[in-house]
C-alpha cells in the first residue's frame, strides 16, 4: 500500500549546479567525435581547396632604410634645412610619411601602375556584379576617371605594403606583397628609392623658397640701409655737432665758468660788506674810520698828520675804490651768468642732436648688420641648391623571393582544423543542450530522486499486437530479458511481502506504458503467476488494439453489477493473463475510479489474484491515475525514451505529491539502439550494449 502523505524527492539545485562539469563536457564531446571528425574533415578539405587551388599566390619583398640622425651636411645651414630627430616620436613620424599618399603617388607614377590591373582595376574586364547594376539600371558601364584610377592604384598600394621600425633601431623595413615576385621586389626598392628622393625634393624646394625668400629680403634691407645712410649724412651736413668729445669740452667750460661765478660771488659779498664798513664808518671818528678801512696808508696818514685833510681825502679815495670794486664785480658777475645761460643752451641743443645722430647712427648700424647676415644665408643657401644629403640611405635592396608568402598552406590547413573542430564541437553542445528527453537511467534518477526498474528497448514492429507476439516468440530477445528485469524490481520492491497490485501511468500519451503493461503481465504468467491486467483508461480503451474482441463486457459492467469479474476477464492465449478491458460509459471516469464500488473491485481482484496489473491514464492529462494510485502497492511511471521533457516528468511527479502518493519507480521506455549509438551510448548501457550479443541471441 502507499505510505501517507510521502513526500516526493528531488535534488535541489544547489552551488554546484553552476560548475562546469569538465568530465561531462568531455564525455559529450566523445560521444559526438564522429560530428566533430565531420566537421574537422569538413573544413579541412574546404581550406585544402581554398590554399592549393582558389586562393591567389602572393610574394612578398622588403627593402631596408637606415634613418641618418647625425643631420650633418655638407654646408651647416640647420636654420634652413629641417634635419630628422632622434626621438621615437621623429622615427614614428618617418613610418607614416612612407604611408603617405603624396609619397605613394610619386611610387605609382614611377612604376607605372596605372597599366597593371592589379592596381588598376578598370583594365579588367567588367564584373558581374557591375553588369547587373548597369542592367538594372539601364546605363552603360561607368569608365573611371584618371583621377579616379589614380586613387585606386594608391589605395592599392596601401593595401599591400606594410612598414615596420625594428625596435630600438633606426631602421625601417619596407615590405610590398604583389601576386608577382619581380613586381614586390621592383616596388619595395621603388618605394625605398622614392622615399630618398622625397627627402631630397623636400629639401630643394626648402633651400628654394629660402634662397627665393631671402633674395627678396636681402633687397628691402638693402634699401633700408641706404636710407639710414642718408640721414645720418643729412643730419651731419646739417648739425653743428662734430662729436661727443665737443660736447663733454663744452660741458667742461660750462662747469669752469659756474665755479668763477661762485668765486665772483662770494668776492662781491666781501666787496659789498667792505663798502657797507666804510661807507658806515664815513660819519664816526677817526679810530673807527681806521678799523673799516684796514688801509696801512691811511695809518701812516694818521699818525703823521692826524685828522688831517689828507687823511679825509685817502679816506674818500678808499670809499671810492671800494665803491668801484663793488661795479666791477658785479659786471663780471652778471657776465658769468650770461656766459653760463648762453653755454647751457648751447650743450642742451648739441647734447639733443647728437642724440639723434648717434640714434640714427645705431639704426644705420643695425642695418648694415642685418643686411650683412642675410646677405651671407643667401650665399650659403644659394651654394647649398643642389648639394643636399637626404637623412636616409637604401641598407639592403629587395631580393626576389624564393616562394609565395600567401596563401600559407599549413597555417591555413591547421587553422580550419581547428575552426572545424571548434564549429563541430559547437554544434555537438548546441544539440546536446536542445535535449530536453532522458537518453541514461543515470540522468533520470538524478533529476527525480527515484529509482528505474526497467529499460526497455523499442520493440522492432509495426503495431501493438505484434509486439506482444514477439516477446513471445522471441523470448531470449533484449526485449524479453528487459521486461524480466523489470519484473524483478517490482517484485523485490516490497519490504515485507511481495506487492500485488500494480499500476503503470506515463505524463503524457504514447509514451508505451500500455504495452509495458501487457509485457509485465506476460511476464509474470511465466512465472506461474494468476494475473489480472485492468484497462483503467476507461476513455481511451486501447486493449481492444491488442485484442480481438469487439463489444465485451468489461470493467464497467463489473462495477455496475450486471456480471462478475470471472465472468468479464478475456484469457489471451498469447498472453495468457486474465484481461479485464472497459466499454464506454456515460459517467465521467473520475467519479468511477472514486468510487467505494472500485475500491471493493480492487479488494475483491486481491484476493482472486496473485498479481494486478492496472494500466491508467497519463497524470497530466486525467486525474485518474493519481486516484488509482490510492489502491496499489506498486506506481511505475514511464518515461519516453529523449522524448518526454524534464518538465513534464517534473510536473507528473508533483501532481503524484500533491495526493500524498509516492512513485515506487520508474521505467525509461522504448530506447532506441541505433540512437544510443549516435548518441555514444552504445558501447556500455544494459540490453543496448554492444556485448549484450553474447547474451541475447534473439
Amino acid at each position: 500500500m502507499p505510505v501517507p502523505n510521502a513526500l516526493m524527492t528531488y535534488n535541489a539545485p544547489t552551488a554546484d549546479d553552476d560548475v562546469i562539469d569538465l568530465g561531462a563536457l568531455l564525455s559529450t564531446l566523445w560521444r559526438k567525435k564522429t560530428w566533430i571528425c565531420a566537421s574537422i574533415l569538413t573544413f579541412a578539405v574546404f581550406g585544402a581547396l581554398y590554399a592549393f587551388v582558389a586562393a591567389t599566390p602572393k610574394y612578398r619583398a622588403t627593402s631596408v632604410i637606415v634613418l641618418d640622425t647625425s643631420g650633418e651636411q655638407l654646408l651647416d645651414l640647420g636654420a634652413v634645412l629641417p634635419s630628422l630627430g632622434t626621438d621615437s616620436e621623429a622615427i614614428n613620424t618617418e613610418v607614416e610619411v612612407l604611408k603617405s599618399r603624396r609619397l605613394l603617388e610619386r611610387v605609382v607614377t614611377s612604376a607605372n601602375l596605372l597599366e597593371d590591373p592589379e592596381f588598376n582595376p578598370s583594365l579588367l574586364p567588367p564584373g558581374l556584379k557591375s553588369k547587373i547594376k548597369s542592367a538594372l539600371s539601364g546605363q552603360p558601364l561607368e569608365t573611371p576617371t584618371p583621377a579616379e584610377q589614380l586613387t585606386s592604384a594608391i589605395n592599392g598600394m596601401l593595401d599591400r605594403m606594410f612598414v615596420r621600425n625594428v625596435p630600438n633601431t633606426y631602421v625601417l623595413q619596407v615590405t610590398v606583397e604583389t601576386e608577382d615576385p619581380n613586381k614586390s621586389v621592383m616596388l619595395a626598392d621603388t618605394m625605398a628609392e622614392q622615399y630618398i628622393l622625397y627627402q631630397m625634393d623636400v629639401k630643394f624646394e626648402a633651400t628654394k623658397d629660402a634662397s627665393e625668400w631671402l633674395t627678396s629680403r636681402v633687397a628691402d634691407l638693402k634699401a633700408d640701409l641706404e636710407q639710414a645712410e642718408s640721414r645720418v649724412s643729412e643730419f651731419s651736413t646739417n648739425s653743428e655737432v662734430v662729436s661727443i668729445e665737443t660736447v663733454q669740452a663744452l660741458e667742461r667750460q660750462l662747469k669752469e665758468q659756474r665755479d668763477r661765478l661762485l668765486t665772483m660771488r662770494l668776492a662781491l659779498e666781501n666787496d659789498k660788506a667792505h663798502l657797507e664798513r666804510l661807507t658806515t664808518a664815513a660819519h664816526e671818528a677817526a679810530d673807527a674810520k681806521l678799523e673799516a678801512a684796514g688801509d696801512p696808508r691811511l695809518t701812516t696818514v694818521y699818525r703823521e698828520n692826524g685828522e688831517a685833510e689828507a687823511f679825509d681825502m685817502r679816506y674818500a679815495q678808499l670809499l671810492t675804490q671800494a665803491s668801484i670794486q663793488v661795479q666791477r664785480t658785479q659786471a663780471q658777475v652778471q657776465s658769468l651768468e650770461a656766459s653760463i645761460k648762453t653755454r647751457e643752451a648751447d650743450i642742451a641743443r648739441q647734447s639733443d642732436e647728437l642724440i639723434q645722430l648717434q640714434q640714427l647712427t645705431r639704426e644705420a648700424e643695425a642695418s648694415r648688420l642685418l643686411y650683412e647676415y642675410f646677405l651671407s644665408r643667401l650665399k650659403e643657401t644659394s651654394a647649398q641648391e643642389g648639394i643636399q644629403q637626404a637623412d636616409s640611405r637604401i641598407l639592403s635592396n629587395a631580393v626576389l623571393p624564393e616562394g609565395p608568402s600567401e596563401p600559407r598552406k599549413s597555417l591555413i590547413l591547421a587553422m580550419s582544423i581547428i575552426l572545424g573542430a571548434m564549429v563541430g564541437c559547437g554544434l555537438a553542445l548546441i544539440w546536446e543542450m536542445r535535449q530536453n528527453g532522458y537518453r541514461l537511467a543515470s540522468d533520470l534518477e538524478a533529476e527525480t530522486g527515484l529509482p528505474v526498474m526497467g529499460q526497455i528497448p523499442l520493440l522492432p514492429t509495426s503495431n501493438r499486437r505484434e509486439g506482444l507476439e514477439y516477446l513471445v516468440e522471441k523470448p531470449a530477445s533484449a526485449a524479453a530479458e528487459a521486461i524480466r528485469n523489470l519484473r524483478t524490481s517490482v517484485l523485490l520492491s516490497g519490504l515485507d511481502e511481495t506487492p500485488k497490485v500494480i499500476m503503470l501511468t506515463s505524463s503524457l500519451p504514447g509514451e508505451g506504458k500500455t504495452t509495458v503493461s501487457f509485457a509485465l503481465a506476460q511476464n509474470l504468467v511465466g512465472l506461474g503467476k494468476k494475473v489480472l491486467l485492468v484497462e483503467g483508461d476507461i476513455r481511451r480503451l486501447v486493449f481492444a488494439q491488442y485484442l480481438d474482441v469487439k463489444d465485451a463486457k468489461g470493467l464497467m459492467s463489473v462495477l455496475s453489477g450486471d456480471i462478475s469479474l470471472e465472468e468479464a476477464v478475456i484469457h489471451d492465449p498469447i498472453l495468457g493473463a486474465d484481461i479485464l478491458a472497459s466499454e464506454p460509459s456515460n459517467v465521467n471516469a473520475a467519479d468511477i475510479v472514486s468510487s467505494r464500488r472500485f475500491a471493493d473491485f480492487i479488494q475483491a481482484a486481491r484476493d482472486a489474484y496473485d498479481m494486478v496489473i492496472i494500466d491508467t491514464p497519463p497524470v497530466l492529462v486525467v486525474s485518474d491515475a493519481r486516484v488509482i494510485a490510492q489502491h496499489a502497492d506498486v506506481v511505475l511511471f514511464t518515461v519516453l525514451w529523449d522524448r518526454t521533457s524534464k518538465t513534464q516528468v517534473r510536473d507528473a511527479l508533483h501532481m503524484f505529491e500533491t495526493v500524498g502518493v509516492k512513485v515506487s519507480g520508474l521505467v525509461l521506455n522504448q530506447i532506441d539502439p541505433k540512437g544510443m549509438k549516435q548518441y555514444g551510448y552504445g558501447e556500455a548501457y544494459g540490453a543496448y550494449g554492444s556485448y549484450g550479443a553474447k547474451y541475447y541471441t534473439e
